[in-house]
C-alpha cells in the first residue's frame, strides 16, 4: 500500500538550507500516483483531496488564534479549482500559502508573520525506472513568545495532518478511476 512515510528532507533540495535552526521541522514523502503532475501540481492534488476534519481543525484554529490577534488562514482545501499550476507566480497565494519558488521539482510555499516564519517544500524525485517519490517538508522558525506556544498544539497535530493530506498523491485520481 502507497502511505506516507516520515523521512528526512531530499539532499539538494531548496528546503534543506532553511533547516538550520528551525524551530520545528519534518517530512514526509509517498509515491506519486500520477508522475507527469510537477511539484505544485503534487501540493494542488493533496489539497483539493484535503480530508474535512482537516479543515474543520483549521476552522477551528481561526477562530482559536483570532482571539490573540493572529491572521485567519481559511481552509487547506481552498485553492481556486480553476487555476493550472503554470498560471501561478511567486507572490500568488495558493490557498492558506503564498507561493515563494516554483521549479517542476519543487515548489516553496509559506507564510511569514510577526510571531513565525513556515516554509513547505513540495519536492519531486524522478529516478530512472522508478516511480517519482514526493517528499513535503515543513520547517517553522519561531520569532517570539507567541510563536513557540502557538506551535505547542500545531506540532503533534501536524504529525496528524501531514500525512493524512499527502495521502492523495499517492492515490489514483478519482477522476480517471
Amino acid at each position: 500500500m502507497n502511505t506516507p512515510t516520515a523521512t528526512l528532507p531530499p539532499d539538494g533540495s531548496r528546503i534543506a538550507s532553511r533547516i538550520a535552526g528551525a524551530d520545528f521541522h519534518d517530512a514526509w514523502s509517498i509515491d506519486a500516483a500520477d508522475p507527469s503532475l510537477s511539484a505544485l501540481g503534487q501540493f494542488l492534488k493533496s489539497v483539493r483531496a484535503t480530508p474535512r476534519w482537516v479543515d474543520t481543525c483549521m476552522t477551528l484554529r481561526n477562530r482559536a488564534v483570532q482571539l490573540v490577534g493572529l491572521k485567519n488562514l481559511g481552509e487547506l482545501s481552498e485553492i481556486d479549482p480553476a487555476k493550472a499550476p503554470a498560471d501561478y507566480r511567486p507572490g500568488d497565494r495558493v490557498g492558506i500559502f503564498t507561493l515563494f519558488e516554483n521549479t517542476p521539482d519543487e515548489v516553496l510555499l509559506g507564510d511569514r508573520d510577526k510571531h513565525l516564519d513556515v516554509v513547505l517544500s513540495v519536492h519531486c524525485a524522478r529516478r530512472e525506472g522508478q516511480p517519482v517519490r514526493v517528499t513535503v517538508t515543513t520547517v517553522v522558525h519561531t520569532k517570539n513568545r507567541l510563536g513557540r506556544l502557538y506551535m505547542l498544539p500545531v506540532k503533534p497535530m501536524h504529525k496528524l495532518i501531514a500525512p493524512s493530506v499527502l495521502r492523495a498523491i499517492g492515490a489514483p485520481d478519482r477522476a480517471a478511476a
